[in-house]
């Protein structure tokens, strides 16, 4: 009979030990005491959510408050294109992790807000952290004497009690900083007006406000708000702005989701209207062609026929030289 290997395991381990499963995957959680992000499993198990928004939603809640969160910045630290990385901000907006928002600074730019909620439709403000609980004051404690004997406390005196040391104090964590509350957002600039009354250029204006929802379905417009920014637009045409030219101002790049189409228009009515046009320079007149009548015959440009230049001059210096002298004159006169 062969010898019993007895180095050889009976069967084989288990890298997991006490949690043995026939498939499946298999847990293995460390206590995170830094550096962590809580992620509730309504985003982390979302049925309608992409694998790249997911991911995406998770990377910017564990970032710091004011951290850049642009689609260039997410291009530019993950392997995805920006197109991937808009279509993801698209689904957490539409699934109400993210709100992005223009806020116009007080300089007059735009920028954009992005609030992320860990909670989907969640709008509660930071509250302050609870103060953790204040430790028990602790004082030392002095340790008991034996008495002494009834003889000695007769004529020893007693030694004067020590003082006590002060009491350790625990420090209290500062409490935290109020939330800063977002800047006011500035009125819009109001609607440009007209110059002067046009039916032609009104009607233009109405039907290019009324059809854009041809071309664009979210730019569906009420007949109050196309009355409303029919003026404004008319002021554009008067500037020489063409129908095509401010179709293509009001519906490039519009944001998505579109909640207000009535106040895009309006906003980009006002702060995109174009300056006036300048006035051409008034071409130089250009006289036609004329024969010169005196004895040279040179072609010259000029309003009318006559001389040219070099025969006025001949002309003048002999009418000087032909004429007699002041006091030859006076004499002929007397």
């Amino acid at each position: 009979m062969g010898t019993q290997q007895v180095s050889a395991p009976s069967r084989a381990s288990s890298r997991v030990p006490g949690r043995v499963t026939a498939f499946g995957v298999i847990h293995v959680n460390a206590v995170h005491t830094s550096r962590f992000t809580i992620v509730g499993n309504h985003l982390a198990q979302h049925r309608e959510l992409s694998l790249t928004a997911i991911g995406l939603a998770v990377h910017i809640q564990s970032l710091p408050d004011g951290a850049k969160v642009g689609i260039k910045v997410l291009a530019d630290r993950f392997p995805e294109s920006e197109a991937r990385i808009a279509a993801a901000l698209r689904e957490l907006e539409e699934h109400s992790y993210l709100e992005r928002t223009l806020v116009r600074l007080p300089g007059g730019k735009l920028v954009t807000r992005t609030i992320s909620y860990n909670q989907p439709g969640g709008s509660q403000a930071p509250t302050a952290a609870p103060r953790p609980p204040a430790e028990p004051t602790r004082t030392a404690s002095v340790p008991a004497t034996p008495p002494a004997p009834a003889a000695e406390l007769e004529t020893a005196e007693l030694p004067a009690p020590e003082a006590a040391p002060p009491a350790a104090t625990v420090a209290e964590p500062a409490p935290a900083p109020a939330p800063v509350p977002p800047p006011p957002a500035l009125p819009p600039p109001p609607l440009p007006e007209p110059q002067s009354p046009d039916l032609e250029r009104h009607r233009v204006a109405t039907d290019l406000l009324a059809g854009l929802r041809r071309d664009h379905p979210r730019l569906l417009l009420g007949e109050r708000d196309v009355r409303r920014l029919a003026p404004a637009v008319v002021a554009w045409l008067e500037r020489e702005a063409t129908p095509d030219a401010v179709r293509h101002a009001l519906t490039t790049g519009l944001p998505h989701p579109l909640k207000q189409p009535a106040a895009l228009l309006a906003h980009r009515l006002a702060s995109l209207l174009p300056p006036p046009l300048p006035d051409l320079p008034v071409p130089d007149v250009i006289h036609p062609i004329q024969d010169c009548t005196g004895t040279c015959k040179r072609v010259f440009r000029a309003p009318e026929p006559g001389l040219c230049r070099d025969c006025r001059r001949e002309a003048r210096a002999r009418d000087d030289t032909e004429a007699p002298p002041a006091a030859d004159a006076q004499a002929q006169a007397a």
